[in-house]
């Protein structure tokens, strides 16, 4: 049980790739993690969301917004996981502001000791509140990589990549991957 005592946060909406956050699902509790799939929750106790490729149905009823600095502390990791996620999380109701999920993922960057994961086209989350990792080594899908660079981003071409307190993934298909690294990392602290 290497991540005994360790707690990890997974951001959280539709169009899930189903394949990444069910491995998720079972790898990190297997190595002792508490895990935790953090979403907006609009006001609701619990909001079910499909996957993209099967449909496949998962309750979430935790959400970011209420988490306090304190509480965030806790935290060993948070991971934007891969397919439409982030650019669903990327949404604001005031376009004058930065989108909730955003912000939250901008006050874990300012805490060090927390492991931040992005894999895939959850860099799209980022996007407003890239100052926070530009000029940061990282991968991307194949698809973003021109994203990458025009943010300010140094792109490797490796499937897994990490740069101090961020650890980036190209693909979904890569979760096992980018997975073990978290793992790796976080039994090492």
């Amino acid at each position: 049980m290497k991540l005994k005592g360790k707690k990890i946060g997974i951001l959280f909406e539709s169009d899930f790739y189903e394949n990444e956050i069910f491995y998720y699902k079972f790898r990190f509790p297997e190595e002792g993690a508490d895990l935790h799939f953090l979403t907006r929750l609009w006001g609701q106790n619990h909001i079910t969301f499909l996957g993209h490729e099967y449909k496949i149905p998962v309750d979430c009823n935790e959400s970011f917004e209420k988490i306090t600095d304190e509480e965030l502390e806790t935290y060993s990791a948070i991971i934007i996981p891969s397919g439409m996620v982030s650019d669903r999380l990327r949404y604001t109701e005031d376009s004058n502001k930065i989108p909730p999920a955003a912000e939250f993922m901008r006050r874990a960057f300012n805490k060090k000791n927390i492991l931040k994961g992005i894999i895939c086209h959850g860099m799209w989350l980022m996007a407003p509140v890239i100052d926070v990792i530009k000029g940061r080594r990282v991968v991307v899908h194949n698809n973003l990589i021109s994203d990458a660079k025009n943010y300010g981003l140094q792109y490797i071409n490796e499937d897994v990549v990490v740069d101090k307190d961020l650890i980036t993934g190209r693909s979904g298909g890569h979760c096992h991957m980018f997975a073990k690294k978290i793992i790796e990392i976080l039994s090492n602290e």
